[in-house]
């Protein structure tokens, strides 16, 4: 959860919680004693000092590394970048002639769909086309429950830009959807341009948030103002309906 927004870490936090999930930050791991599948131990230093969490597995999540070193790439006179990824253009050309990379060996962000869409992007440029990767929206679903979405800016994210926006977030529970389902946890929260009406990033943790979050990223590609979903007739009884009472907290522009 670092690269997302602190209200909506914490409120994530508050999800697992719920579930019965212990969360620990700021912890070292110093040993770990037993066999991961069977009966684990994990000593961690914190600031309160040392901690030992039993368990029955140990999962590890490390990243990921481009899997590029030692297969001759540099014969062919495909480059890689200072990270070991294979560098392409915004085409997704690499450094030699007529070869192409796609996916997380090219550096895109690293999700199925993205891969898919550099799949399209190299199949329509070699057809003759001119398709590019530094003008697409990439949206991403955390499948918790309830699941985060987001496409677009955060909060967070503008302010590092200097980019000058007006925010609005609504509760869940809100959201008429939300009470007939029992499913009131979270909130949506939308980035709209101080400048214009412009919707520059919308974050949902929610019901349904990631078929919601494709919605607002609809009406992004589409540089629709945010006054048109504010003002749409929305099905009722729908999670979308929360579009209305969201965007009537939109802040007007100064």
């Amino acid at each position: 959860m670092g690269r997302e927004d602190v209200d909506v870490a914490e409120e994530m936090r508050n999800v697992l919680e719920l579930d019965g999930i212990d969360v620990i930050l700021a912890a070292q791991p110093v040993k770990v004693l037993g066999l991961s599948g069977n009966a684990v131990t994990l000593t961690v230093r914190t600031a309160t000092g040392e901690q030992q969490i039993e368990g029955s597995d140990v999962l590890v999540a490390v990243g990921r590394t481009p899997n590029t070193d030692g297969i001759g790439l540099e014969k062919a006179g495909i480059a890689l970048d200072a990270r070991g990824f294979v560098r392409v253009n915004e085409r997704l050309e690499t450094t030699a002639s007529g070869a192409w990379a796609i996916g997380e060996c090219a550096g895109s962000p690293q999700f199925t769909h993205v891969s898919v869409d550099d799949f399209r992007i190299v199949k329509t440029n070699m057809a003759g086309g001119s398709r590019r990767t530094d003008n697409r929206l990439v949206p991403y679903v955390m499948f918790t429950d309830p699941p985060l979405a987001r496409v677009g800016l955060s909060e967070g994210e503008a302010q590092r830009k200097g980019i000058s926006v007006r925010i609005a977030k609504l509760p869940m529970s809100n959201v008429l959807r939300t009470e007939a389902t029992d499913e009131t946890m979270g909130f949506m929260k939308v980035v709209v341009s101080a400048d214009d009406d412009r919707i520059l990033g919308f974050t949902m943790i929610g019901s349904e948030a990631g078929e919601v979050m494709t919605a607002i990223q609809t009406a992004m590609l589409a540089e629709l103002p945010y006054t048109k979903l504010r003002d749409a007739v929305i099905s009722h009884l729908t999670v979308a309906e929360g579009f209305g009472p969201l965007f009537e907290n939109v802040p007007p522009r100064v």
